[in-house]
């Protein structure tokens, strides 16, 4: 008796290490996501180039993550992790030296295939956990994230604040956020696959393209995955377009774009860690992505219509020194913002309407992208049996790094060639497309009757 009780508790203390070691490694990233877009403009980069700078990350992350993983099956979690640690730190600390656009995306590229350490630390967090609280042992993961994504702005608003809103102390800041965790999984985790574990591990087979466009084609979830895929196009590309927006419409620099992720972090992080629980078992899986996709569609949309009305603290000879002082490769600070590749709003007109209108369009968008990702992958492990659910999350996995990959490529082209609204636009028209092809195509399943039973039965 005594033996099952324990069992079904989750061991906090072996935990513990990979919770902080993840969360460390994410404050890196997400002090970085907020500067980065203008980072690059201070560079030059077109919205398409930044589009791709962006993408980079995500793009290398999905290659590496089975590699690493298959790496550590082979010779543990521990070595991998930290050489997967060192190589983000070192792309931090080459992000902080750049001095050209090349060093940008060499930078983002070290980290990205860095990055996909993610899947070792889930693997880590599998070997440290039963079959029963491995979903809570996993869902750590995602708090952890949701963490990551207030605190990490939270400091980059200060380091630019402390440095004058120098670019390149940020991501030094993320480099020391990057050694303390490898210090502190040098010194502090204890490898969780032992060599008797490893002998163990069969060969996994790859994920192919195959195997996707199989999944697509199933019958019960893969409406799912395609809602998956879309809506990450839309809100994974929103993120990463987000600070050129505020930029070219607000007037933002890097420390009001840190306040405004800080503010969809927040949403974010009260729908996944609190409302969505209870909203499920109110209204079921299937009406939450009903209402998480008409609630994406009127936020994008509307936040395309943001009005051009700097903040009132907006200075534009200021905000143009900032960005060219970045550049060390001798534009004076200056430098006309026509030599910008955004365009900068004029100072006529300073007031507190725009910002006010794109808050409050964040709230609708915020909801329906805290709510998408956790409902769709919810109602696939309902609607398919229990040996199909670890491959089919992979795959549903695979198509949510991919949008990430493509989302900002799209965002930055359609907002060089058409504007800044063109993006918002487009991607809020297509998500009000798939809210209707979702209410035509996606059905109750077998999983609603089921609840309906229990909850008859309880009655």
């Amino acid at each position: 008796m005594n033996t099952q009780s324990v069992e079904e508790k989750l061991d906090f203390k072996r935990i513990l290490p990979i919770f902080v070691i993840v969360l460390i490694d994410l404050l890196g990233l997400t002090i970085i996501i907020p500067l980065l877009p203008l980072y690059a403009t201070a560079f030059g980069a077109s919205p398409l180039l930044i589009g791709l700078l962006g993408a980079a990350y995500p793009l290398m992350q999905f290659l590496g993550a089975p590699l690493l993983g298959r790496l550590s099956d082979k010779y543990g979690r521990k070595p991998i992790l930290v050489i997967s640690q060192i190589g983000t730190f070192a792309g931090f600390l080459l992000l902080a030296a750049a001095n050209s656009l090349w060093l940008l995306f060499l930078a983002r590229l070290i980290d990205g295939i860095s990055g996909a350490n993610i899947a070792t630390a889930q693997a880590s967090i599998s070997d440290s956990t039963t079959e029963k609280t491995r979903t809570q042992g996993l869902g750590l993961i995602g708090a952890a994230f949701g963490l990551g994504f207030i605190i990490g702005p939270v400091i980059a608003f200060v380091s630019l604040a402390l440095s004058g809103n120098n670019y390149r102390v940020p991501a030094l800041v993320a480099a020391g956020f990057s050694l303390l965790s490898i210090l502190l999984t040098s010194t502090w985790f204890k490898e969780t696959l032992t060599p008797e574990k490893r002998s163990q591990i069969s060969e996994k087979v790859s994920l192919s393209l195959g195997a996707l466009v199989t999944a697509v084609k199933h019958p019960a979830v893969g409406i799912l995955l395609v809602l998956m895929f879309a809506q990450q196009l839309a809100f994974g590309g929103f993120e990463q377009i987000l600070a050129l927006f505020t930029l070219n419409r607000l007037g933002l620099n890097a420390s009001g774009n840190a306040v405004v992720f800080v503010f969809v972090g927040v949403i974010v992080v009260a729908v996944q860690g609190g409302l969505i629980g209870r909203w499920s078992r109110q209204y079921g899986d299937r009406r939450l992505i009903y209402g998480g996709l008409a609630m994406l569609a009127l936020g994008l949309t509307f936040m395309g219509l943001t009005p051009h009305q700097p903040v009132p603290w907006y200075d534009e000879a200021a905000l143009t020194a900032e960005l060219n002082e970045t550049n060390d490769t001798g534009a004076s600070a200056s430098t006309e913002a026509s030599n910008l590749s955004i365009a900068l709003p004029n100072e006529t007109d300073k007031g507190w309407f725009g910002l006010a209108w794109i808050l409050v369009t964040m709230i609708p968008t915020g909801i329906g992208g805290g709510i998408l990702q956790p409902a769709i992958n919810s109602l696939i492990t309902k609607r398919i049996s229990a040996n199909e659910v670890g491959g089919m999350l992979g795959i549903s996995s695979a198509f949510f790094s991919g949008a990430n990959a493509l989302g900002p490529i799209i965002g930055g082209a359609l907002f060089g060639a058409l504007g800044s609204t063109a993006p918002f636009i487009f991607w809020g028209v297509i998500m009000a497309a798939l809210f209707a092809a979702a209410l035509r195509l996606l059905k109750p399943g077998k999983e609603e009757t089921v609840e309906a039973v229990e909850t008859a039965v309880s009655a």
